[in-house]
């Protein structure tokens, strides 16, 4: 498991970038009170997803409003079409951490 950030970094609605400095950036969200994470690059075009806004269950990118599942990276509208990258995540002690 890898520590992506404090559970505290992340409230109800809302997006925390995290760059792991590997080459990987991820946006974490919490939304109904559960943290998912996905590739924080919109695969449409070159924005980060950490930037948008939550919209019932859906990541709304802020360059051209298309929208992304959170749960499951499937696009949800246009113009993105490609699916983004989805992880796994759990909160444990007051920590998101990155299940490998």
């Amino acid at each position: 498991m890898e520590r992506l950030c404090a559970s505290s970094d992340v409230p109800e609605g809302e997006v925390f970038q995290v760059d792991l400095g590997d080459g990987r950036v991820l946006a974490v969200y919490r939304f109904e009170d559960a943290v998912f994470a996905t590739d924080d690059l919109c695969s449409h075009g070159d924005a980060s997803l950490a930037d948008g806004e939550i919209e019932d269950g859906k990541i709304v990118c802020p360059y051209h409003l298309g929208s992304f599942c959170i749960k499951t990276g499937e696009p949800t509208g246009a113009p993105c079409s490609v699916p983004i990258k989805t992880y796994q995540v759990e909160e444990i002690d007051g920590e998101i951490m990155l299940i490998a």
